[in-house]
C-alpha cells in the first residue's frame, strides 16, 4: 500500500507541474485547468486502491491510515497547494517579480488560524474515511493500524492547535533589520 501512496503523491505533483507548464510555458490555459482538475482524480484513485487492498483481505496498516491522511490533506489544502505551486513557478521559473506576503502580529495569527481550520477539516475528512473503513471491514483487529495513524494525527493536530494559540499570545514580530511590510 505504501507504494500506492508514493505513486499518488508523485503523480499529484507531476500533474501540477504539467498544468503549470501548460498554463505558462505552452500558453494553453484550458489544458492547464483540465490538468489542475485532475488532481482530485488522483485522490479518488488512491481511495479505490485502498478499498481494493482491504477487500482482498489485507489488514489495514499505517499505510492505509496514511492514505486517509493524504486524501484529507489534499482535499482540505489542495487549492492552497496549487496556488503556492503557481506562485512559486511564476517567481522561480518565469522570474516574475511577485510580491512576497509577510504577515506579523494579529494578521499572522489569524492567517495561521485559518490554516489550522483547514487542518481540522483535513482531520475530519481523514477520520470519516477511517471510520467508514473500520465500519466496512467490520473487524477491529484488521483496522487497528489505521486507528493508530489517526491517534498520531490527533497529536499533530493538538500541537498545531498550541502553535496557533501561541501566535495570538506571542504575536510574530519582524526580525531585527527586517522592514515591517505586508
Amino acid at each position: 500500500m505504501a507504494w500506492a501512496i508514493v505513486a499518488c503523491e508523485v503523480a499529484f505533483w507531476v500533474v501540477i507541474v504539467l498544468a503549470l507548464a501548460a498554463r505558462y510555458v505552452w500558453r494553453r490555459r484550458r489544458l492547464g485547468m483540465v490538468l489542475f482538475v485532475m488532481t482530485p482524480v488522483i485522490d479518488f484513485l488512491l481511495l479505490v486502491l485502498t478499498a481494493v487492498d482491504l477487500s482482498r483481505g489485507a489488514a489495514a496498516s499505517w499505510a492505509h491510515g496514511l492514505a486517509a491522511v493524504y486524501i484529507g490533506v489534499s482535499l482540505a489544502f489542495g487549492k492552497n497547494m496549487i496556488r503556492w505551486a503557481d506562485d512559486t513557478f511564476r517567481r522561480r521559473v518565469l522570474k516574475e517579480p511577485l510580491p512576497k506576503i509577510v504577515r506579523y502580529g494579529r494578521e499572522h495569527a489569524v492567517h495561521y488560524a485559518k490554516g489550522f481550520a483547514r487542518h481540522v477539516l483535513a482531520f475530519l475528512i481523514g477520520g470519516a474515511l477511517v471510520g467508514a473503513t473500520v465500519w466496512w471491514v467490520g473487524d477491529p483487529s484488521r483496522t487497528a493500524g489505521m486507528l493508530g495513524m489517526m491517534a498520531r494525527w490527533a497529536v499533530v493536530l493538538g500541537i498545531d492547535f498550541m502553535i496557533t494559540v501561541s501566535y495570538f499570545i506571542w504575536p510574530k514580530k519582524p526580525r531585527t533589520g527586517e522592514p515591517f511590510s505586508v
